[in-house]
């Protein structure tokens, strides 16, 4: 889907454990404005909604699926709709403005997600109106998730 970006983190193993770089300041002109950690419950679904200006970039750990479709006119893959199950390996994906998105935990435990977008949330002192489209409840919504 055009400018949505997916990838699982490398990891540099050592004896202790792991580590996967999320974010580099070097990588690809994206930067976050803040960032945040959420825990889902097994088998829930958050979203599904957009953002008029904000990109998200997600890392996902723990399996989850992953639901997009292309709300944006002028884009090439206009109406596109896409399913993604990660795998389980830190997964990193970058939501552009315009791109409805939700994921579901499909873990068999609670897993999480961490989110580090490029605006802030509601703004300034929070003193803004929140950017995002809902589409929870929407019978027009291009895609159903059944949760």
């Amino acid at each position: 889907m055009e400018g949505v970006d997916i990838k699982e983190l490398a990891l540099y193993e050592d004896p202790r454990g792991w580590l996967g770089e999320i974010y580099r300041n070097d990588d690809n002109g994206f930067r976050p404005a803040m960032s945040y950690l959420s825990l889902t419950k097994p088998g829930l679904v958050r979203g599904p909604h957009e953002h008029v200006e904000q990109t998200d970039l997600f890392c996902f750990i723990g399996r989850f699926r992953l639901y997009l479709w292309d709300n944006r006119e002028s884009s090439a893959t206009f109406r596109e709709a896409k399913v993604i199950d990660t795998s389980g390996v830190p997964t990193i994906a970058v939501v552009p403005p315009g791109v409805v998105h939700a994921y579901e935990n499909i873990e068999s435990h609670d897993a999480m997600v961490l989110n580090l977008p490029d605006r802030l949330y509601k703004g300034e002192g929070r003193a803004e109106p929140v950017d995002e489209i809902r589409y929870e409840d929407d019978p027009e919504s291009p895609f159903k998730i059944d949760k």
